[in-house]
């Protein structure tokens, strides 16, 4: 076995980094603003369809499989149809969207149930969310391609 070389056992200086606040200020800036838009148009939402103690929570279920439905049109229009600006996808897709669905909240909610002596409905309210918001982003998507295509003939 031979011995390391004196010089790649030396330490040698870091490479020099761009600032990379400077280059990710905006991107923060934009998801903040749309988060806050996002989670308004959330809590509005909320507090015009409360949910009573051991109900179904509708409001929250709505909330996340609209959200998602709309992330999956507009990952199809920012990939299939325009160059979108770098900013567009963290002001949207995270921030507002990110902002206005809630897995937080979904948690929260079955929680409360099974808490509240509701645990049928919390697992159905599991489940439905979950199955629910796969499907609308899936079919949102496959509806927007479908649509392009057709607007394309």
């Amino acid at each position: 076995m031979t011995a390391p070389k004196a010089e790649s056992l030396q330490a040698r200086p870091a490479p020099a980094r761009r600032p990379q606040w400077r280059t990710q200020a905006p991107v923060v800036a934009v998801v903040a603003v749309g988060g806050a838009l996002g989670a308004t148009a959330r809590y509005g939402l909320t507090l015009a369809w409360p949910t009573p103690v051991g109900a179904f929570p509708w409001a929250t279920f709505w909330t996340n499989v609209v959200g998602c439905a709309v992330i999956g049109v507009f990952m199809v229009l920012i990939t299939d149809v325009w160059a979108a600006h770098r900013l567009v996808r963290p002001f949207f897709g995270t921030g507002v969207l990110g902002g206005f669905t809630t897995f937080s909240t979904y948690a929260v909610d079955i929680r409360r149930l099974a808490d509240s002596g509701h645990p049928r409905t919390g697992l159905a309210y599991l489940a439905a969310t979950l199955f629910a918001a796969l499907a609308a982003v899936w079919l949102a998507s496959v509806a927007a391609r479908l649509v392009l295509t057709r607007r394309q003939r």
